[in-house]
Protein backbone atom coordinates (compact mmCIF):
# COMPACT_ATOMS: atom_id res chain seq x y z
CA UNK A 1 0.00 0.00 0.00
CA UNK A 2 1.43 3.77 -0.93
CA UNK A 3 1.35 6.21 1.51
CA UNK A 4 2.78 9.75 0.84
CA UNK A 5 2.58 11.75 4.56
CA UNK A 6 3.30 15.39 3.87
CA UNK A 7 4.83 17.36 6.84
CA UNK A 8 6.14 21.23 7.26
CA UNK A 9 3.16 23.48 6.58
CA UNK A 10 2.67 26.76 8.17
CA UNK A 11 1.78 30.10 8.40
CA UNK A 12 4.65 32.67 7.74
CA UNK A 13 5.07 35.77 6.76
CA UNK A 14 5.73 37.27 3.49
CA UNK A 15 9.07 36.68 2.78
CA UNK A 16 9.86 34.06 5.25
CA UNK A 17 10.54 31.02 3.98
CA UNK A 18 8.88 26.91 5.25
CA UNK A 19 10.35 23.52 4.09
CA UNK A 20 7.69 20.53 3.32
CA UNK A 21 8.26 17.34 3.39
CA UNK A 22 6.84 14.12 2.02
CA UNK A 23 7.55 10.51 3.41
CA UNK A 24 6.85 8.10 0.53
CA UNK A 25 6.04 3.74 1.39
CA UNK A 26 4.73 1.34 -0.57
CA UNK A 27 6.53 2.08 -3.83
CA UNK A 28 10.40 1.51 -4.84
CA UNK A 29 11.25 5.71 -4.47
CA UNK A 30 14.23 5.45 -6.02
CA UNK A 31 12.57 4.59 -9.27
CA UNK A 32 9.52 7.07 -8.99
CA UNK A 33 8.97 10.87 -10.12
CA UNK A 34 8.16 13.02 -7.27
CA UNK A 35 6.25 16.00 -7.88
CA UNK A 36 4.87 19.21 -5.24
CA UNK A 37 1.69 20.67 -6.43
CA UNK A 38 -0.84 23.17 -5.21
CA UNK A 39 -4.38 24.75 -4.92
CA UNK A 40 -5.59 27.59 -3.89
CA UNK A 41 -9.33 27.86 -2.81
CA UNK A 42 -11.18 28.04 -6.12
CA UNK A 43 -8.41 27.37 -8.28
CA UNK A 44 -7.08 24.51 -10.17
CA UNK A 45 -4.30 22.37 -8.85
CA UNK A 46 -1.15 23.70 -10.52
CA UNK A 47 2.22 21.62 -10.86
CA UNK A 48 4.91 23.56 -8.44
CA UNK A 49 8.02 21.03 -9.15
CA UNK A 50 9.36 17.75 -9.89
CA UNK A 51 12.04 15.45 -9.54
CA UNK A 52 12.52 13.01 -12.13
CA UNK A 53 14.42 9.75 -10.87
CA UNK A 54 15.89 8.84 -14.22
CA UNK A 55 18.21 11.84 -14.78
CA UNK A 56 18.25 13.12 -11.63
CA UNK A 57 16.65 16.89 -12.92
CA UNK A 58 14.53 18.98 -11.23
CA UNK A 59 11.77 21.06 -13.37
CA UNK A 60 10.00 24.17 -12.04
CA UNK A 61 6.80 26.39 -12.53
CA UNK A 62 7.79 29.81 -13.81
CA UNK A 63 6.11 31.28 -11.02
CA UNK A 64 8.39 29.40 -8.46
CA UNK A 65 11.71 29.15 -10.50
CA UNK A 66 14.59 30.58 -8.25
CA UNK A 67 12.41 30.56 -4.74
CA UNK A 68 11.38 27.05 -4.29
CA UNK A 69 14.09 23.98 -4.50
CA UNK A 70 12.90 20.56 -4.74
CA UNK A 71 15.40 17.67 -3.14
CA UNK A 72 14.92 13.97 -2.58
CA UNK A 73 16.70 11.51 -0.46
CA UNK A 74 16.22 8.09 -1.43
CA UNK A 75 17.86 6.80 1.30
CA UNK A 76 14.98 8.15 3.49
CA UNK A 77 12.29 7.57 0.89
CA UNK A 78 11.56 11.58 0.98
CA UNK A 79 10.95 14.05 -1.21
CA UNK A 80 11.25 17.89 -0.15
CA UNK A 81 10.60 21.51 -0.80
CA UNK A 82 12.45 24.39 0.43
CA UNK A 83 10.27 27.40 -0.38
CA UNK A 84 11.87 30.85 -0.07
CA UNK A 85 10.62 34.47 -0.01
CA UNK A 86 7.20 33.33 0.21
CA UNK A 87 4.75 35.13 -1.48
CA UNK A 88 1.23 35.66 -0.50
CA UNK A 89 -0.21 34.42 -3.59
CA UNK A 90 1.82 30.75 -3.09
CA UNK A 91 -0.66 30.35 0.08
CA UNK A 92 -2.35 26.92 -0.95
CA UNK A 93 -3.11 23.24 -0.51
CA UNK A 94 0.49 21.27 -0.84
CA UNK A 95 0.24 18.01 -2.18
CA UNK A 96 3.21 15.93 -3.02
CA UNK A 97 2.59 13.04 -5.73
CA UNK A 98 4.72 9.71 -7.04
CA UNK A 99 5.02 9.16 -10.49
CA UNK A 100 5.42 5.37 -10.97
CA UNK A 101 5.37 2.58 -12.77
CA UNK A 102 7.07 5.21 -15.28
CA UNK A 103 4.90 6.58 -17.70
CA UNK A 104 4.79 9.07 -20.71
CA UNK A 105 2.42 11.58 -19.49
CA UNK A 106 4.44 15.43 -18.75
CA UNK A 107 5.56 15.19 -14.71
CA UNK A 108 4.16 18.99 -14.67
CA UNK A 109 0.61 16.97 -15.11
CA UNK A 110 -1.43 15.67 -12.45
CA UNK A 111 -2.60 12.90 -14.58
CA UNK A 112 0.62 11.70 -15.03
CA UNK A 113 1.20 10.67 -10.88
CA UNK A 114 -0.35 7.45 -9.72
CA UNK A 115 -0.29 8.57 -5.91
CA UNK A 116 -1.09 11.71 -3.86
CA UNK A 117 -0.69 12.70 -0.38
CA UNK A 118 -3.38 14.07 1.32
CA UNK A 119 -2.05 17.67 1.19
CA UNK A 120 -0.37 19.94 3.68
CA UNK A 121 -1.37 23.85 4.16
CA UNK A 122 0.97 26.69 3.08
CA UNK A 123 -0.26 30.62 4.48
CA UNK A 124 1.82 33.19 3.46
CA UNK A 125 0.41 36.30 4.89
CA UNK A 126 0.96 40.28 3.51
Amino acid sequence: QVQLVESGGGLVQAGGSLRLSCAASGLTFRRSTMGWFRQAPGEEREFVAASIWSDSRTTYADSVKDRFTISRDNAKTTVYLQMNSLKPEDTAVYSCAAKFPYNSDTDSHPRAYNYWGQGTQVTVSS
